[in-house]
């Protein structure tokens, strides 16, 4: 399972492991900036790991100048650029390990957007040969508030990448 963050994940991962799978979560989030953000949510996804013993596997990369081409220019198509490149990579790695499925955090949140998610994860199981489970996790994200406060792990305020740090602040400007 793609992993984006520790909070995203707690009830995707209860549900996978109540319904009797093996999970074996990737961090992998070349999107998220400033690199103090993205050492934050890796982090609190480390001490997530150690609280409940998780099986993960980490690409720690920051290729940030890759990414920033990537979805430069996009406007609001860049979030489908970004599920693209996780998701794809999660297949890819799935089915280098001889995982047969993947599924990914995103889907817990009600920010993301879950039918492109849906979609993107769906052509990556077409590329791959990997299965895409597209569980909708949204109805568990208090859930998942809840836990991430009682285990004190690190809560985000914006998706993850420039443009949605900068959305963030923009906001809260009067005017």
């Amino acid at each position: 399972m793609h992993i984006c963050c520790s909070n995203c994940s707690i009830y995707p991962l209860q549900k996978f492991l109540m319904d009797g799978h093996d999970v074996r979560g990737l961090w992998f989030n070349p999107n998220i900036h400033p690199y103090t953000e993205y050492t934050s949510r890796r982090d609190a996804l480390k001490k997530l790991q150690k609280i409940w013993g998780l099986d993960l596997e980490y690409i720690d990369e920051y290729p940030l100048d890759a990414f920033l081409q990537s979805i430069t220019g996009k406007g609001s198509a860049r979030c489908e650029v970004c599920y693209s490149i996780r998701l794809d990579r999660t297949a890819e790695t799935a089915k280098k390990m001889g995982i047969p499925a993947f599924s990914t955090s995103l889907l817990a949140s009600p920010y993301q957007k879950f039918d492109m998610i849906k979609d993107i994860g769906k052509a990556a199981e077409q590329r791959h040969g990997v299965q895409f489970l597209a569980e909708d996790f949204r109805q568990g994200w208090h859930l998942s508030k809840t836990f991430s406060r009682e285990f004190e792990l690190y809560r985000q305020k914006y998706c993850g990448c420039i443009y949605s740090e900068m959305e963030r602040y923009q906001k809260r400007q009067p005017g």
